[in-house]
């Protein structure tokens, strides 16, 4: 086996995980202060309390931002719930309820065959009422205009 087939991915590997290194630690800025340390987050701008314990750091969320943190939280829970309720409410309306009891096609259009006929049988009648009046229904006409 060559040894460029094996140097050339390892080469390939390495700098990638060098890549991602780079970027995982460019993107805190750590600042010296009386108490320990201040961690910013390059990318979200959130800060961290840290301090340096058995010669590890350990950070926490900055109180104010944790208790903005939870206000939004406590905001999107209650808009969430009260969307929950809404949807609830409006699924169970008169009009939903109504909604979900509508003719299907075929009704709809068996009913408007019996208005067509009920319609033309209306007309039917009315031009015969016409012609059995004659002259008195031409009559009425002149009259009014």
């Amino acid at each position: 086996m060559r040894p460029q087939h094996i140097l050339i991915p390892a080469a390939l590997f390495s700098l990638v995980a060098a890549s991602a290194f780079s970027e995982e630690t460019d993107r805190y800025r750590l600042e010296k202060s009386a108490n320990g340390y201040v961690r910013m987050d390059t990318q979200t701008g959130a800060m961290s309390i840290c301090e340096e314990r058995s010669g590890q750091l350990v950070c926490k969320t900055a109180a104010d931002e944790r208790a903005a943190y939870q206000d939004e939280i406590d905001k999107l829970q209650a808009s969430v719930k009260a969307l929950d309720e809404r949807v609830a409410k409006l699924e169970n309306s008169l009009s939903a309820r109504l909604e979900s009891q509508l003719p299907s096609e075929e009704d709809f259009n068996k009913t408007m065959g019996y208005m067509e006929q009920f319609f033309r049988t209306f007309k039917d009648i009315v031009k015969d009422m016409d012609k059995e009046s004659g002259d008195d229904g031409a009559r009425l006409n002149q009259q009014k205009t």
